[in-house]
């Protein structure tokens, strides 16, 4: 765990060592959230990045067709 400053306009800088860890890149966007006091910074996928992760997956048995809405 590592420690930052808040600077004046309120930013921070991310440590190295994690931006490197999370494969981090400039202009990358974050979503930011906050819950019981922790804040959360998550990466956002790009299309590019998403594209193939369900391949091979089949929705064959999840749902019958009355149960779709």
């Amino acid at each position: 765990m590592q420690t930052v400053r808040v600077a004046k306009d309120y930013r921070i800088t991310i440590p190295g060592a994690i931006r490197t860890e999370m494969g981090l890149r400039p202009g990358q966007k974050l979503l930011i959230s906050v819950r019981d006091g922790v804040v959360r910074l998550v990466p956002v996928a790009s299309l590019d990045e998403l594209q193939g992760i369900a391949r091979g997956a089949s929705a064959h048995g999840l749902r019958e067709k009355e149960d779709r809405v």
